[in-house]
């Protein structure tokens, strides 16, 4: 009994002690419990949070990705305009050698210093041994059309618009043609520090058949460029065919056509206001910077008095015939090429491109008369020096908004204003008992003002207005045999209406990009609206003041890549 009495208090003793331990511990287990699962349900929460937060980090990506991608695409339509449209900031003349950083780091790790292969400017490129070989050019199907019959073909003869009292002034034209088609080629090369780049280019504007239009279209083939160019350091020289140096570049002294102001006009003889020629030249061309470039250019000269619109002195008339040109002689005795200096300026402001430029002409032309003076005549030779100045300016003054602006004024330089004005006329003076006939040089000048705006990435306006002015050179033909001696030389009483004053045009161009692929090509719309008028010397009585013209081109071209 009394153990039954001891174990029985020994139990319930335990069960005091061990009772409210047992509850504490089932208590804290609970507790527990219920801390761990609200841990997991905050970490839950907050990985939502986090969930949620990345989606829309991802969505803020993929929105940024986009706008990258439509500003990538913009840009790369902006880069198909043509290259006209783009120009380079500096002359790229002055980049003849190669990545002076990476030859520096292959020697840094023991290796020879390789020429870095350029990449290709074109797919079409072909690499034979170390030089480049690049086709290019487009296919254009063009219609143009005329409120007055001129009858020039597609390239607009300015000086003969025909006035409304001729037949030709109250008939249309309209023609459909592929002839201002183009295909060049480029080849480029490195040899030493010598940078070489050779080009040439073709259209299908030459001299046609009389029935060229009648069956088959087959129209002649004819060199637009055939030249060479070698740049070494700071020093160029250049030699062939392409545009005269008082033609207004867009950027540089460069003669590729991207580099080169024309306007962006359809018509293959551009625009009233230009002063052009591309003739056979050498260059010599001093680089002291990237933004300053100076040379001299000897060009192929030319005696020119322009078609029906000088008249010589009666008694000359069959000797000066040869020796100047009224655009019917390539046989003219010119006496010295014409030297044209040069000095062009470029630079960069807030991004934009500014280029400016001047240049000079030098030409002479000579004659030799045989005088009547004696029972054998005496040779009477005579030399006139004449000159001219031109300057030019192309500026960004807003982005993708350019304008342009370029004048030229001479003495003697008629030929350089798209052949519009003579170049010297003949004057008759008294040599003892009989005449001879000096030249006379004729004072003319041009100007055009315009602007071109990359409206879209694909879409480029272009507006243009220019003229030209040749001064009245007149004098009585003392040689004539008439009673009443008539008024000669350009531009006096009873001459013909083909003695311009002056022609205007004033032009709209609209070019519009359909597509672009630098793997394809590019295809265009270009369009050309364009009102023109030319006022002569001489206007008989009734007769009209002025001849004007509308004519209007639409040019459907595909570009090679």
């Amino acid at each position: 009994m009394k153990l039954l009495k001891g174990l029985g208090v020994f139990v319930l003793a335990s069960s005091l002690v061990t009772g409210p331990t047992a509850a504490w511990a089932a208590d804290s287990d609970a507790k527990s419990s219920a801390s761990e699962a609200s841990t997991v349900a905050n970490e839950l929460a907050k990985l939502r949070e986090a969930l949620a937060e990345q989606q829309k980090q991802i969505a803020q990506q993929q929105r940024e990705i986009e706008a990258l991608r439509r500003q990538m695409s913009e840009k790369q339509d902006a880069s198909a305009q043509s290259e006209e449209q783009q120009p380079r900031v500096i002359d790229a003349a002055m980049h003849t050698s190669s990545n002076p950083g990476r030859a520096s780091e292959a020697a840094a790790y023991g290796g020879r210093a390789q020429t870095q292969e350029k990449p290709k400017e074109s797919p079409l490129s072909v690499r034979i041994g170390g030089a480049e070989f690049t086709p290019g050019g487009f296919a254009d199907f063009t219609a143009f059309f005329r409120t007055t019959n001129l009858g020039s073909g597609i390239g607009t003869s300015f000086g003969a618009l025909p006035f409304n009292n001729q037949i030709q002034g109250h008939l249309s034209e309209v023609r459909l043609t592929s002839q201002t088609s183009r295909l060049s080629l480029k080849v480029t090369g490195k040899y030493g520090e010598n940078d070489m780049t050779g080009f040439m280019e073709m259209d299908w504007l030459g001299n046609d058949a009389a029935n060229a239009f009648v069956v088959t279209n087959s129209h002649t083939n004819r060199i637009r460029h055939y030249w060479l160019d070698l740049k070494r350091g700071k020093w160029e020289i250049l030699g062939g065919q392409t545009w005269s140096w008082l033609t207004p570049n867009r950027v540089g002294v460069s003669a590729m056509s991207s580099d080169v102001f024309t306007t962006q006009n359809v018509d293959p003889l551009f625009h009233v206001g230009l002063s052009l020629t591309r003739a056979a030249q050498f260059r010599l061309i001093y680089h002291p910077n990237e933004k300053w470039a100076l040379g001299v250019a000897v060009e192929n000269p030319q005696q020119y008095v322009a078609a029906g619109e000088v008249i010589y002195p009666f008694l000359f008339n069959a000797q000066l015939g040869p020796q100047l040109d009224a655009a019917n002689n390539t046989a003219t005795p010119n006496l010295t090429p014409d030297f044209i200096p040069k000095v062009t300026y470029d630079t960069n402001f807030s991004g934009r491109h500014l280029h400016a430029e001047v240049a000079g002409l030098l030409t002479t032309v000579k004659t030799n008369i045989v005088s009547t003076q004696g029972l054998n005549g005496v040779w009477r030779p005579h030399t006139k020096v004449g000159g001219g100045v031109s300057a030019a300016v192309n500026v960004e003054l807003v982005k993708n908004y350019r304008v342009v602006a370029n004048g030229f004024y001479s003495d003697g330089g008629g030929r350089y204003l798209l052949g519009l004005g003579p170049d010297t006329v003949m004057v008759p003076v008294v040599y003892g008992t009989s005449y001879e006939a000096i030249p006379s040089l004729v004072h003319s000048g041009a100007g055009l003002v315009g602007f071109e705006a990359q409206v879209t990435p694909k879409t480029l306006l272009a507006g243009y207005y220019g003229g030209v002015y040749f001064q009245r050179n007149a004098f009585i033909d003392i040689t004539s045999p008439l009673l009443i001696k008539p008024m000669i030389g350009f531009g006096g009483t009873n001459s013909p209406n083909s003695a311009n004053r002056a022609i205007q045009e004033g032009t709209l161009d609209l070019t519009q990009t359909f597509w672009k692929n630098p793997q394809y090509g590019a295809l265009q719309l270009v369009t050309q609206f364009s009102y023109l008028t030319r006022s002569p010397w001489f206007v008989a009585a009734g007769a009209p003041k002025n001849a004007h013209l509308f004519e209007g081109y639409v040019s459907l071209r595909y570009l090679l890549p």
